[in-house]
């Protein structure tokens, strides 16, 4: 795979916002659909994980792309900092209980990939138990797809430039405003160094691959995910049981 810094952030001149923002209405009939007879086969569950630098847009790939599917068999799940109960166990306590059931799409707004991002920019984990954790990630994720538990992983792809122009929407407009903290200008004057440390999660954490997603875009991002997600439900060759 090519390096983080090697691929663009914007879309190539073959996709228009018309043709995404069109096919994204398409695909939602489509994600219906497909979500309603997963839910009733009940063959597979589905963890779809978003991670991306700060503004890159994971809330909006959720609200623009899950929106139409049915909310009972769909839940999304935010991990910011943990807690301190959590802080009490290991890592992946606070995940273990959200992994889907059969039939159900679990959406996970950054990850058990914040455990391994957050304590290596802060410098708060030996090497040896940061590569413990880039080894554990691998066996847990061979271990939810051998019992039937997909996972598909976006990383969502933005350049400094659009990063420091949404933070400043979200300083200037009323609308955006409730989304900004002062964590937003920390992480953008580190925007290389996050860059670097996801450009080693995607190398080593590879069992099951990662979706680079051009996002300077947010149409393209949203039609970009959404066609992935919808390719990869029509492959399981999905059906109602029968009665």
């Amino acid at each position: 795979m090519k390096e983080l810094l090697q691929i663009s952030t914007l879309p190539t001149n073959k996709y228009s916002k018309k043709f995404c923002n069109d096919a994204l209405k398409e695909m939602h009939k489509k994600l219906f659909k497909l979500q309603d007879v997963f839910y009733a086969d009940a063959r597979f569950g589905l963890l779809i994980i978003f991670q991306g630098i700060d503004t890159s847009g994971k809330n909006g790939s959720i609200r623009h792309v899950m929106s139409s599917m049915n909310p009972m068999g769909v839940v999304v799940k935010s991990f910011i900092k943990p807690t301190t109960e959590e802080l009490q166990h290991d890592f992946l306590w606070r995940v273990y209980s959200n992994f889907p059931a059969k039939g159900v799409i679990e959406v996970f707004n950054r990850s058990y990939y914040e455990d391994i991002l957050v304590p290596t920019l802060s410098s708060t984990l030996s090497k040896e138990r940061i590569e413990h954790r880039y080894q554990l990630l691998d066996h847990l994720e061979n271990h939810l797809e051998l019992n039937n538990i997909h996972v598909i992983k976006f990383f969502l792809h933005i350049s400094k430039k659009e990063q420091l122009k949404r933070i400043e929407e979200r300083l200037t407009k009323p609308h955006k405003r409730w989304k900004y903290s002062e964590q937003d200008k920390k992480a953008a004057e580190r925007w290389e160094d996050h860059l670097k440390v996801y450009q080693t999660i995607i190398n080593k954490c590879c069992v099951k691959s990662w979706n680079i997603i051009p996002s300077d875009k947010r149409w393209y991002r949203n039609y970009a995910v959404a066609k992935i997600i919808t390719s990869h439900l029509e492959s399981l060759q999905l059906k109602y049981p029968q009665s």
